[in-house]
């Protein structure tokens, strides 16, 4: 038998320890409980409770334990239905959240379709300006050709000669001609430099609506992989900072309109585009009916001229056969004139050297008797005759002169009229056969 003192155990409070009391309960002081007479027997010593504090006792553990018990099933209850109420709290957010993530999805995709849809229609704008501006480029290179030929008109046309170096309406159509290729060729540098600057504007605008595309593409893939994440999925991960608020965050309004003001922009300059193309393909089938209607008059003030000449020509000629003809006639005459003349010298000296023999005759014989008288008016008569006969010589010559100089003029202007027509039909009327078509001037 052992001879310890049996102690009771230090008292501990339950309900303090369940009411999260955090001070340590003062320790008991181990009462020593008195012994009875009869507590050491047989060598033993013994330290016993009363039954009213072994009931006691007893009593406050089971009270206390069904305390504990009751609030332990209420928490449970309480953390159930609290769990059940944010479960579904959850559930419901996240399938709105899903939602509107769907929603966006559907925005973005409409507003990318429409930024998609206004890239494709400045792409195609710009490569119509692009083959719109080679057209002008092959129009301008054309309108070289009609130059040159007008210029060089103006060129041959002027050397012409003597009289025919006059200002007609060859010359004057000409003149408007190469008036008119110089302001057409200004007028498509000038709009190749307007199809250069909104070429520029366009690629502007597709490189704003392509950024834009590419933000919603990439917002697209963000929210789309973010629709697809579920609380089974297992990439999604942890991130406590993705709440908070993030800096130059755009609104719902800002965002819409920073869209559409991106379409307006792309919309004005398509419409521009569209303009300016209808515009530029109204001018240059202008510029080309213009070209093509001065080259008419031009074509017909030289016709309406090589006709002109060639009359004149055909009368000069006419009228040269005529003096031709007259010429000979009138050497003829002076030559029949020499000979009347010539042959007034014999019966003039008969005349005369009778005279001159009947002057010898002696005294009284020299009488002015009917033959005296008769003779001097032979010499008289054959005198006037030759004087009348040397005047009209002289006449004869003097229109044999001028009937060479009419010759001289005439073949002259002739041979001015020949080169005239040499220079319209052969140089100008030829060169001008290389003129340009229709299409080439429009620029095809």
């Amino acid at each position: 038998m052992s001879s310890d003192i049996i102690v009771s155990p230090p008292y501990y409070d339950s309900k303090a320890a369940a009411q999260g009391d955090q001070e340590k309960s003062p320790p008991l002081e181990q009462d020593i409980p008195q012994l009875s007479s009869g507590s050491v027997t047989a060598g033993y010593r013994s330290a016993k409770y009363s039954p009213a504090e072994w009931f006691s006792n007893y009593q406050t553990i089971l009270e206390q334990a069904g305390t504990n018990h009751h609030k332990a099933q209420n928490i449970k209850q309480k953390s159930r239905t609290l769990s059940q109420d944010t479960e579904a709290a959850a559930l419901k957010t996240q399938a709105e959240g899903t939602r509107l993530l769907g929603e966006r999805l559907q925005e973005i995709h409409y507003w990318k379709s429409e930024l998609q849809r206004h890239i494709e229609h400045l792409q195609a704008d710009t490569e119509s300006l692009l083959m719109l501006k080679k057209r002008l480029e092959r129009s301008l290179d054309s309108t070289e050709t009609p130059y040159a030929i007008a210029t060089d008109n103006l060129t041959c046309r002027a050397r012409r000669l003597g009289a025919e170096l006059v200002r007609d309406i060859v010359e004057e159509e000409l003149v408007k001609e190469v008036d008119l290729i110089r302001s057409i060729q200004a007028l498509l540098e000038k709009t190749a430099a307007q199809i250069v600057a909104q070429i520029k504007r366009n690629r502007e605008a597709q490189q704003t609506l392509e950024m834009d595309w590419s933000d919603k593409c990439q917002a697209y893939s963000f929210d789309d992989a973010s629709g697809r994440h579920s609380n089974m999925s297992p990439d999604t991960q942890q991130h406590p900072g993705s709440a908070t608020m993030q800096e130059q965050v755009s609104t719902p309004s800002s965002w819409t309109q920073f869209t559409q003001d991106n379409l307006s922009k792309a919309m004005q300059e398509e419409q521009a585009t569209k303009n300016l193309r209808m515009l530029v393909e109204q001018m240059l089938q202008d510029i080309t009916d213009d070209l093509r209607v001065q080259c008419t008059r031009v074509d017909r003030a030289f016709s309406l001229r090589c006709e002109d000449l060639i009359e004149a020509k055909s009368q000069l000629e006419m009228k040269l056969v005529q003096t031709l003809e007259q010429i000979g006639s009138q050497e003829r005459n002076i030559e029949a004139l020499q000979q009347a003349i010539h042959n007034k010298e014999a019966p003039l000296r008969v005349a005369q050297s009778r005279l001159y023999l009947r002057s010898l005759r002696p005294n009284m014989e020299l009488c002015r008797d009917q033959p005296q008288l008769s003779l001097e008016a032979e010499v008289k008569q054959i005198d006037a005759t030759l004087e009348s006969l040397k005047q009209k010589l002289s006449e004869a010559r003097i229109s044999l002169s001028h009937l060479e100089e009419s010759r001289m003029a005439l073949q002259k202007d002739i041979n001015c009229k020949t080169h005239s027509l040499f220079i319209e039909r052969e140089k100008c009327m030829t060169y001008r056969k290389r003129y340009p078509t229709i299409s080439a001037l429009s620029g095809y």
